[in-house]
C-alpha cells in the first residue's frame, strides 16, 4: 500500500490530506475492501472519473427537488478534491473511508465543509436554513 501511496500525484495525496484525514484514514483498509471499492467504482464508472450526473445515478439520487439537488451537488464538490470536476477513485475512496472509518472529529470537519456553502469559514442563517429545509426533503 505505500507503494501505491508514494507513486501518486500530488493532488491525490492532497485530496485525502483535505478531507481531515490527518493519519490517512487509507493506512487502516484492507487490500480486499479497496479491491471491492475499485471493482464497483470501475463497473459503475468504467471512465474512473465520476461526473456529477454518475454520481446521483450511482447512489440513486435522481428526481430530487431543487434545494435537495444543490445539496447533492455540493456534496459532489466537496469529494471533488481537487476541483476537476470529477470523483476519481482516489477522491472516492477517501470520501468513502471518511464516511465509513473516519474518527468523529474528521466527519465533523467534512460536514462543515459541506455546510459552509460559501466557503467563508462560517455557517450563516441562510446555510443553516437551507440545511434543515434540505433534511426534510431527501
Amino acid at each position: 500500500m505505500e507503494k501505491d501511496q508514494s507513486r501518486q500525484r500530488p493532488e491525490q495525496k492532497a485530496a485525502l490530506g483535505d478531507m481531515g484525514n490527518e493519519n490517512s484514514i487509507l493506512d487502516d483498509l484492507q487490500t480486499l475492501e479497496i479491491h471491492h471499492w475499485y471493482k464497483k467504482f470501475m463497473s459503475e464508472c468504467p471512465s474512473g472519473q465520476l461526473t456529477e450526473h454518475e454520481f446521483k445515478h450511482f447512489f440513486g439520487l435522481r428526481g430530487l427537488d431543487p434545494e435537495a439537488n444543490k445539496y447533492i451537488e455540493q456534496m459532489f464538490h466537496t469529494f471533488d478534491m481537487n476541483k476537476d470536476g470529477y470523483i476519481d477513485f482516489m477522491e472516492y475512496v477517501a470520501a468513502l473511508s471518511l464516511i465509513l472509518k473516519g474518527k468523529m472529529e474528521q466527519k465533523l470537519r467534512w460536514y462543515f465543509k459541506l455546510y459552509d456553502v460559501d466557503g467563508n469559514g462560517c455557517i450563516d442563517r441562510g446555510e443553516l436554513l437551507n440545511i434543515i429545509r434540505v433534511r426534510r426533503n431527501i
